[in-house]
């Protein structure tokens, strides 16, 4: 019967018998068969099958959301994955942030194979929403996820957007001390990839106050890597996360601007799987990861309110 599961869940999220036959390591004649036995059992036709691609009937898709986290679980058990004395082990496949996951948590790998050297990190560099379950992710660090059914996330620190420039840039005009002032600057805003459209941040301060980023736009691009170096250029004020700005932050290149100013951008999350009995490889790199971000004082540093943060002295 779990053979039967496993053919089917795999064929909905691949579309066809003979791409799960190639995850699964059977043939595809074997794999259409174990779906027909299993509609057999049920009594309901699971999927409309044609000559290109299989779709889920309305019962399928009703069995398919009710079946998949039970059978990973089932599975996890089966294995016994989840035994203390389990030396971790195995393909860890994790999707992350560019910006973020280049910066952050990559540089965390060195210490983190010398502790477990029988895992195999397999890691996707990329900012697209994924579907953590129906795509065979252990874990996901980054944010703005949908929390289906099975995921719990876990926040490692929440983000602030801010303003920032390079000292030359900051020379050249007058200060900028109110948010008004923003009306007389060169903007450079991130775009998002999926939308086009440019997101609207309110800036606060710690009085309550609060304003509209009235900064007009000079130029725009949809990675924030680009973002901050055409900032470090002196090409404009870059309005973008702490996160992807802190490297230059933190060395001087650029500086905040209305450093008591800044908008709330959510969180930076570690998503997994909620089953009890998680794979050695997932429980020792959330462990791992939760105390990399508290050892480094990660959320500290990416605190807009932190008196930490270099400030322009124009």
């Amino acid at each position: 019967m779990l053979v039967h599961l496993d053919c089917f869940v795999i064929s909905a999220d691949t579309g066809s018998f003979s791409a799960a036959a190639r995850q699964l390591g059977l043939t595809s004649a074997a794999v259409g068969k174990n779906v027909t036995t299993l509609e057999t059992q049920l009594g309901v036709r699971l999927f409309q099958r044609s000559t290109r691609k299989l779709r889920l009937t309305e019962a399928g898709e009703r069995f398919l959301q009710e079946v998949r986290v039970g059978l990973t679980t089932v599975k996890m058990a089966m294995k016994g994955l989840s035994t203390s004395t389990e030396r971790p082990s195995g393909v860890l496949k994790v999707s992350m942030g560019t910006y973020f996951g280049m910066h952050f948590i990559l540089p965390l790998l060195p210490e983190f194979l010398q502790r477990y050297p029988d895992i195999q990190p397999d890691w996707e560099f990329d900012n697209r929403k994924i579907d953590l379950i129906g795509e065979r992710y252990d874990a996901a660090i980054g944010g703005g996820f949908d929390l289906p059914q099975g995921i719990v996330a876990r926040e490692l620190a929440p983000v602030h957007a801010v303003l920032a420039a390079a000292p030359a840039y900051l020379s050249q005009h007058p200060p900028f001390l109110e948010p008004d002032d923003l009306a007389r600057g060169d903007g450079i805003r991130i775009r998002s990839p999926q939308t086009g459209k440019i997101r609207n941040f309110m800036l606060r301060n710690a009085g309550g106050q609060q304003s509209a980023v009235g900064l007009p736009v000079c130029m725009t691009f949809n990675e924030p890597e680009a973002c901050c170096r055409a900032a470090e250029m002196g090409l404009g004020i870059v309005m973008a996360n702490i996160p992807d700005l802190l490297p230059a932050l933190e060395s001087g290149s650029l500086v905040r601007v209305l450093p008591d100013w800044y908008a709330d951008a959510g969180g930076i999350f570690l998503y997994f799987p909620t089953h009890k009995l998680l794979p050695a490889k997932t429980r020792v790199f959330v462990d791992f990861i939760i105390e990399k971000f508290r050892e480094h004082h990660i959320a500290r540093r990416i605190d807009a309110r932190s008196s930490g943060q270099k400030t322009p002295e124009n």
